[in-house]
């Protein structure tokens, strides 16, 4: 894949988080009454969080379900940044996941996941993309949370 395709790591990223938040909010309605809003993304670390308020359980911690999709769209969002960066287009599904709930959440939770350098670029001749990535939640700087997922990315056609 030439390089002239890449959306260089370093430069601004915002429309970028901003699309990528739009995406989730119309395609994925949970996503808007979570409010999951990406936080960062470096071009290899992607940061995004979720208040508590509206994810709460009768523990006044986060609910696990909103953990668990919390983290699962982090990953997502990640293979999709990726995506954009190299102008490659695919529907990404995640075909397998495991997480371990490790402390409760009782305050503002921060998903990150880190791109393991993975080649994507077989999307342009029309491959499937496949990528683990591994997602951490923070609370207070504390790992609450561990996630490993299976993600899938199908080569766009004319018919999907």
């Amino acid at each position: 894949m030439s390089q002239d395709n890449v959306m260089p790591i370093g430069s601004g990223f915002s429309e970028l988080l901003s699309q990528l938040q739009n995406t989730w909010h119309s395609t994925i309605p949970l996503s808007q009454f979570m409010q999951v809003k990406p936080l960062s993304f470096s071009g290899t670390e992607l940061q995004v969080t979720a208040p508590l308020a509206p994810n709460i359980n009768l523990h006044n911690t986060m609910f696990a379900g909103s953990i668990y999709t919390l983290m699962t769209l982090t990953g997502w969002g990640m293979l999709w940044l990726q995506q954009q960066r190299l102008t490659l287009q695919g529907d990404i599904v995640i075909a397998d996941a495991n997480v371990k709930y490790i402390k409760p959440i009782t305050g503002e939770p921060v998903a990150k996941v880190i791109w393991p350098n993975t080649d994507i670029s077989g999307l342009a001749e029309g491959q499937r993309a496949q990528v683990m990535l591994d997602v951490g939640l923070y609370c207070n700087d504390l790992l609450c949370a561990a996630f490993t997922g299976h993600y899938v990315s199908i080569p766009k056609t004319s018919s999907n």
